[in-house]
């Protein structure tokens, strides 16, 4: 079970994410974490499966992350007890038609580029408390969906902002099982609060989000007490390049500097080539971080402890062409290595 530390559950006895699988698309085939997936194509189109739009192109890379995590986890589909999952498209639509295939019950969620902590930490209070005993999470996002649904179609050819962001096409999943199982421990999970700093520029997702992070972070050592000296490495994602310099600058101001922050959005591609501007973005940035480059590490031993928070912005298509605001969250999820790692 979980006890309370202010905005944090703490798993006296955590839960384990058993087994992972991240998948992905050309731009993250040609990205420096490319030798950690499970799936590449160079057809995010999916075009030789007679795929007839991005959207469903979004589910088949879903699918290709779960079948590969399943597979390692040696289960069935039908094995799975409760999936958490969702993605950016509206309503969660790739989510919801990849679960016609996987005959698990099913609770979608929608945290935007924050979705991959979100599923996870859901997943781990279910295990942890034994509600549950096999949970999948996954979440992805794909390029050329989101571009039509959250700005403008490519065809259109609008020019990308320095402050713009790349939406990764990628896709990760996670299998978590209860304690005392083989595992990556979850030690604990924060769900973060709504922030809002006045940002309405829907090219710079990094700066509407970091005060998220910012706000999550501190909430997270106020209480643990814990300090940012304690973890082989703090991961955001995805502020990019932007946010992560301004997440940088308000955690000083605060008296908490972070010199091991690493951020998803700067790792997945190679930011000085490829046109990715501030670095990738999407709620399958972080997840195929996760799984192809962060959870290989605490495997073998390399990390010992982290701390892994999604940020997600909370606009829709409708409320920025309204003018509004961009509120954002993040969500934080504690990990540590598998016992007896070396």
């Amino acid at each position: 079970m979980a006890f309370r530390r202010g905005d944090v559950l703490v798993f006296a006895k955590p839960p384990v994410i058993a087994a992972w699988a991240a998948a992905g698309g050309k731009k993250e085939k040609q990205g420096p974490l490319a030798g950690g997936f499970d799936f590449l194509t160079e057809d995010t189109a999916f075009t030789e499966e007679d795929c007839p739009n991005w959207e469903q192109a979004e589910s088949h890379l879903q699918q290709k992350a779960i079948d590969a995590c399943l597979r390692k986890a040696g289960i069935s589909h039908k094995e799975v007890e409760l999936t958490f999952a969702g993605d950016l498209q509206a309503q969660c639509t790739a989510s919801s038609y990849t679960m016609r295939g996987v005959q698990a019950p099913y609770a979608g969620v929608y945290g935007a580029c924050s979705t991959m902590a979100e599923t996870l930490a859901l997943a781990a209070a279910f295990t942890g408390s034994g509600l549950a005993r096999q949970v999948l999470a996954f979440t992805s996002s794909h390029f050329c969906a989101a571009e039509r649904q959250f700005r403008t179609p490519l065809e259109y050819g609008a020019k990308r902002t320095p402050t713009a962001q790349w939406t990764a096409t990628a896709a990760g999943a996670c299998l978590l099982r209860g304690p005392g199982s083989t595992g990556i421990p979850v030690l604990s999970v924060t769900f973060g609060r709504v922030q809002d700093y006045a940002v309405h520029d829907i090219n710079n997702m990094g700066a509407a989000m970091m005060p998220a992070a910012a706000s999550t972070l501190l909430q997270y050592f106020a209480g643990t007490g814990t300090r940012p000296e304690d973890f082989d490495a703090i991961l955001t994602g995805d502020l990019g390049q932007v946010g992560s310099d301004l997440l940088l600058q308000q955690m000083e101001r605060e008296g908490v500097p972070l010199p091991n922050h690493q951020d998803c959005g700067c790792l997945l591609y190679d930011l000085g080539s490829g046109n990715v501007q501030a670095g990738g973005s999407g709620a399958g940035c972080s997840a195929s971080v996760l799984c192809a480059h962060v959870l290989p590490k605490l495997l073998h031993g390399e990390w010992r402890r982290v701390l892994f928070l999604s940020t997600g912005a909370l606009m829709s298509q409708t409320t920025f062409l309204q003018g509004e605001s961009i509120p954002g969250i993040a969500h934080c999820v504690e990990l540590g290595c598998e016992e007896g790692a070396k």
